[in-house]
């Protein structure tokens, strides 16, 4: 790829300081810049943003940020730096917004439940807020449904995933004969055939709760990403957008 360009080397360097402070502050940095759910007391509205910065683990920022250099980089190169990085954080906001939406989903199924059965949201909201629950619920509304309840309302998301996978869908519809050689699968496969599979695999996933991929990761955000990106590249390609350059 050569030499990096300017958005990406700013936004590698952000996730790294980010990275480092956290291994530094742990849990202080996970409580101010991970995305909670709205409702969480430890909610703040600049998360939506600081949420992509942050990461759990020194493999989950190595794998995004390799993703980040090695797709992000034709595209700034086509777009620019200012262009790339509006596509970049819009993404990641529209990531952002459907898992949000996907857990208030979650949220007020197994609020609504619980209300139904004679408990009042405050008094649900007052045992959740202090990081327990009463094992009764499971037989109001079911495992499934209160474990989802749980995780929607007390689980944090970080990382940059959902940005980049605006930008992987960024790459298939700009370069889709690209070919792409995977660790475990050592042929190459176009992009425009890869792309599609990972996001359909995501969305299998985060529907079934089965994840391919292993426990902890936020499908729908990537999803989210996926979709977001792909509706600002229609846009752009409609309105013959995407052959502006903003430097």
């Amino acid at each position: 790829m050569g030499r990096l360009t300017e958005a990406i080397k700013h936004l590698l360097i952000i996730n790294v300081l980010f990275f480092i402070a956290t291994s530094l502050y742990g849990d202080q940095m996970y409580e101010w810049f991970s995305l909670f759910f709205p409702k969480n007391e430890h909610f703040r509205l600049w998360q939506i943003i600081t949420h992509m910065f942050m990461h759990g683990g020194f493999m989950h920022i190595l794998f995004n940020m390799y993703a980040l250099w090695a797709f992000g980089t034709p595209l700034e190169r086509m777009w620019g730096r200012n262009k790339f990085l509006f596509f970049y954080l819009s993404a990641g906001l529209g990531a952002a917004l459907i898992h949000i939406g996907v857990n208030y989903y979650y949220y007020n199924e197994g609020m609504n439940a619980l209300v139904n059965s004679g408990l009042t949201e405050s008094s649900v909201l007052d045992i959740i807020n202090k990081g327990q629950y009463n094992t009764n619920w499971y037989s109001i509304a079911g495992k499934a449904t209160i474990d989802n309840f749980l995780s929607a309302f007390n689980t944090p998301v970080v990382g940059a995933s959902g940005a980049i996978y605006g930008i992987l869908v960024a790459f298939g519809m700009s370069f889709p004969n690209s070919e792409l050689f995977l660790i475990f699968l050592p042929i190459p496969i176009k992009a425009k055939f890869f792309i599609p599979v990972l996001i359909a695999l995501d969305l299998f996933s985060g529907v079934t709760g089965y994840s391919l991929f292993g426990q902890g990761i936020a499908h729908f955000a990537h999803v989210g990403g996926a979709i977001f990106g792909f509706l600002m590249m229609w846009y752009w390609k409609k309105n013959q957008f995407n052959n502006n350059r903003w430097n």
